[in-house]
């Protein structure tokens, strides 16, 4: 009806919010925590510019990128406009932290001499970061610039949501390979005898898959899918009239 208040916020859905940002936090401190006891801390020139890569893929393609996923089911009242620019700055700003860690690894790997790209963790992440900036590009052009018509937005739409969800659970895997791969490299010998390094890692490791569930599962309640407001309903019905002369208040047929 006309002049209905918004619908509530769905119930538990703050609680789950809430959960997943304080994981998020949590992981983003053991890691902190973890190459600043363990590994020396972080610089962008020296040996240590290496650890500003886990740093950054785990602050871009991990937290940065599980928030903008969110955007749609923590903002249900805004203005859609205000909801997809909001979604894609997140996503821009998770790009843009990630590439300061692709920069990173491969300055580094360059100075040592290191073979760049040899390693699973090095394959699947880069095809992370590739894809992540295709699905961003994609997304801009066909939901925030009046580009695409409102028939290919629809088609597209399911394709986006899909490569989304994959792509926030393609950068936890390589997250969790790369978590392996530098504790092999690093403590190989000791890591069996559970060394308070290799816990607090694998730690990080735990916390990871537990943010990625609670902002999957999030995602994938319908009942807590953000609502269409009046005038977006609005719209829809004047689109649908306009192209399958249909009447807003009865069927074609």
């Amino acid at each position: 009806m006309d002049g209905a208040p918004p619908a509530a916020r769905p119930a538990g859905l703050s609680a789950y919010v809430a959960a997943s940002q304080a994981l998020g936090l949590a992981l983003l401190g053991a890691a902190g925590a973890w190459l600043g006891r363990y590994r020396g801390g972080v610089a962008w020139h020296g040996p240590l510019q290496l650890n500003a890569h886990p740093l950054c893929m785990l602050l871009g393609m991990v937290f940065l990128q599980g928030d903008a996923l969110l955007v749609y089911r923590v903002f249900r009242r805004e203005a859609k406009r205000s909801t997809k620019t909001l979604h894609a700055l997140l996503h821009g700003l998770a790009l843009a932290v990630a590439l300061v860690g692709v920069v990173a690894v491969f300055e580094v790997h360059g100075a040592k001499g290191i073979p760049h790209m040899y390693s699973l963790h090095s394959w699947c992440g880069m095809a992370a970061f590739v894809l992540y900036l295709l699905q961003w590009l994609l997304g801009c052009g066909f939901f925030l610039l009046p580009s695409a018509s409102s028939s290919l937005r629809r088609q597209y739409k399911p394709h986006h949501v899909f490569f989304g969800v994959a792509l926030f659970a393609l950068s936890i895997a390589v997250c969790l390979l790369g978590i392996t791969e530098m504790l092999l490299f690093n403590i190989r010998d000791s890591y069996s005898r559970f060394v308070p390094e290799g816990v607090l890692a694998n730690t990080l490791g735990v916390l990871l898959v537990a943010f990625g569930l609670v902002v999957g599962y999030v995602l994938t309640r319908d009942d807590w899918k953000r609502p269409p407001l009046a005038e977006e309903l609005a719209l829809s019905m004047d689109f649908k009239t306009l192209t399958e002369g249909e009447s807003p208040s009865g069927g074609s047929q």
